[in-house]
Parts: C-alpha cells; sequence; structure tokens
C-alpha cells in the first residue's frame, strides 16, 4: 500500500480556495513550535497510534489527511502506517515544511529550539569524540563506542531511518506537553482548545 503525494505549491493552491484541509505535522512538539504552517495541527510521529485525532477519523471519510514533516521522510513514513492501520487516504507533503518555506508560502514562526536532525548530529559527535577520546587515553576498547555510532549512521543512511532520531524524539526536552499529543492549531491552542 503506497501513499500519494501532493506538492506544496498544490497545497496552498487547495488552501486558499477554500477546501477544507486536514493537515498534520508530525514533527516534534519542539519542531513545530519553531517553525509550521498556519493550518496544520501537530501529532508528533511517535503518537500517532495514540492520538484523538487520527482514532476518531473514519476510514471511509473522504477528505484526505495531508501529513508534512520538515523535509519530507518522517511524513512518507507516518503515510505508510497511517495507510496499514486502516486509514483510506493519507497524503505526503513533498519536501515538507522547507519546501513550504523556499516557495515562500505563510509559516507561523515561534520560540527557536534545536531540530531533531541537529540533535543527532550533536549527540552522534560527542559519542564519537568521547569513545575516541577514551581509546586513546584509558583503553583502546573505548573506539568500539565510535564504531558502533559510526555503524549506527550508516544503518541510518542506508534505511533513510534513524534510531538515535526515534530516541531523541521522545526526550522531555523535545516536548511541550506530556499529557499525550501536544496537537497546536495557529492559535497556539492543542485539539482540545487548551492554551499550551
Amino acid at each position: 500500500m503506497s501513499s500519494t503525494t501532493i506538492s506544496v505549491d498544490e497545497l496552498h493552491k487547495r488552501y486558499a480556495a477554500g477546501q477544507a484541509i486536514d493537515l498534520i505535522d508530525v514533527r516534534t512538539p519542539l519542531e513545530f513550535r519553531e517553525v509550521h504552517l498556519p493550518f496544520a495541527l501537530n501529532v508528533p510521529f511517535n503518537q500517532l497510534k495514540r492520538s484523538p485525532l487520527i482514532a476518531n477519523r473514519q476510514a471511509s471519510t473522504a477528505n484526505p489527511l495531508y501529513v508534512i514533516c520538515q523535509q519530507g521522510v518522517r511524513s512518507q513514513h507516518a503515510c505508510k502506517k497511517l495507510l496499514s492501520g486502516g486509514l483510506a487516504n493519507a497524503v505526503n507533503v513533498e519536501g515538507g515544511t522547507a519546501a513550504w518555506e523556499q516557495a515562500g508560502l505563510p509559516v507561523v514562526r515561534g520560540e527557536k529550539g534545536f531540530s531533531l536532525e541537529r540533535q543527532v548530529r550533536i549527540a552522534a559527535g560527542s559519542l564519537v569524540l568521547i569513545g575516541a577520546l577514551l581509546g586513546f587515553y584509558v583503553h583502546p576498547y573505548w573506539l568500539g563506542l565510535s564504531a558502533f555510532v559510526g555503524a549506527g549512521l550508516v544503518v541510518a543512511g542506508v534505511t533513510n531511518t534513524c534510531g538515535m532520531g526515534m530516541i531523541l524524539a521522545r526526550m522531555p526536552w523535545n516536548h511541550i506537553r506530556f499529557d499525550g499529543v501536544a496537537s497546536m492549531d495557529s492559535k497556539g491552542k492543542d485539539v482540545l482548545g487548551s492554551e499550551i
């Protein structure tokens, strides 16, 4: 089962024409808070199954559920997950929020934070450096830490899935709320209507 895609220009045309657009952003709440589309709701990838927004959606709903992330990779995985879970119509937004911004389309900007990709680079680089230093000064066995991280990065590149990124996405600093899905609309309210 493969998901369909839509370009950011086509999505914007539909939004500007007044069509009802159901759009979820599967990035972390921290990434979402930094910059997002004005009509997007945040449902982090690792919380798709628990999201009331997804659970309440009928499998037979004719309106597509558009899915976006930073560059289109996580949203593509999310669409596959949603389709295999019984959702009838999940559509991946090609190029993600980055392509939307590059096209000069309107975004909502908030407080800046470290993107998940940047956190992965910092964590991986730190572990490699620590492993090399410990291997040189303490015992050569510590070089295994650097080798392990390097192998993990190769696997992440080949499979286009980053285990370290999935772990970091669950860290407390990547969450705005801890009592479920932090789904915000453009006014900074979650789907239940409370301020975040």
